[in-house]
């Protein structure tokens, strides 16, 4: 079993589009109603590496396991220096490592473009304990709750805001 982490590429949409389309039908962690198709989800993986960002995935006995990126916290200039982290994995493979190899890549990936701070924004926070506890792990703090900031499945959904230094 080995698990490989790399910069993604065009050839990885259709299994990072698979592995977000599940997370947004099944789950709160992305406040996104509707599963964005293929073409939309290349746009917006060229959109964050064409400025640079970090876009990572990761394989795991050859098969993409999970993705990570890095992208603007705010679009104000003077959030420049600071980025929001994105990760989401393939149902199969959570809570087995995956994530938190993800995101210390990601963390690495982000200081050395010379980002300073990072920001976790995790959402439906009641259900997100396995996320809370990674970016907990990985050197970030909580900063604070946003109560009912989103409307999804019927319901009010909280976040949560963690950050660290990069």
């Amino acid at each position: 079993m080995t698990l490989t982490i790399r910069p993604a590429t065009p050839s990885d949409i259709p299994a990072i589009t698979s592995i977000y389309a599940h997370a947004v039908a099944h789950g709160t962690a992305s406040f996104e109603l509707h599963p964005p198709d293929e073409a939309e989800m290349a746009r917006r993986m060229a959109n964050l590496t064409g400025k640079g960002y970090p876009f990572l995935v990761t394989e795991f006995d050859g098969k993409l396991a999970g993705y990570a990126y890095a992208g603007p916290f705010r679009m104000r200039p003077a959030y420049r220096w600071t980025v929001e982290d994105s990760v989401y994995i393939a149902p199969e493979r959570h809570r087995r490592g995956v994530g938190r190899a993800l995101l210390a890549a990601l963390i690495e990936a982000s200081a050395a473009r010379g980002y300073r701070q990072m920001v976790a924004v995790i959402g439906d926070s009641p259900k997100q304990g396995p996320s809370i506890g990674l970016h907990k792990a990985l050197g970030f703090h909580h900063v604070g709750i946003l109560q009912d900031i989103g409307f999804k499945n019927g319901r009010w959904l909280d976040s949560v805001l963690m950050q660290r230094p990069l």
